[in-house]
């Protein structure tokens, strides 16, 4: 109950799953690498953040869309693990952050949910990135991060 210490003492709360948007599994769970489908920054059913990097989201607000993102992902997560301390390592974040002509700072956007996984699991929580400029999200979300974990043990 390391990281539920963690969370509690920084006074950081999971949301509630968010809703599924359509047909697919939450997460995948093969051998020891669990992969988490994309999620936005949604808070109580409905996004907290809309619209696009360089035009209507400034870089701040992206930057907590994407930490609202990682949040919903660790959500996930701790439904389909029963426990955040079985996540050994994050091997992969992908990260797709909707962006106006011309606006390049997508990994600034995705350092939001990185420095919060550092921040939770340290060193564990530093995983390769992409971040990947697009010009629409579902529902106009301004950023949607799919995590691949590697866990202990098998479920």
């Amino acid at each position: 109950m390391r990281i539920e210490r963690i969370l509690e003492e920084k006074g950081i709360v999971l949301p509630d799953m968010p809703p599924l948007a359509g047909k697919y599994k939450r997460v995948t769970h093969v051998g020891t690498l669990a992969f988490v489908s994309g999620q936005g920054p949604i808070v109580e059913g409905s996004a907290a953040v809309k619209g696009r990097l360089g035009e209507s989201v400034t870089i701040e607000e992206g930057q907590h869309a994407a930490r609202l993102c990682a949040l919903n992902a660790l959500s996930v997560l701790k439904s389909h693990l029963g426990d955040l301390d079985r996540i050994k390592q994050f091997v992969k974040i992908l990260g797709f952050v909707s962006s106006a002509q011309g606006f390049t700072e997508q990994p600034t956007v995705m350092d939001g949910a990185s420095l919060l996984l550092e921040e939770l699991f340290g060193e564990e929580g530093i995983a390769a990135r992409s971040a990947i400029g697009t010009n629409q999200l579902p529902g106009d979300i301004p950023v949607e991060i799919e995590f691949i974990v590697e866990v202990y043990g098998n479920d």
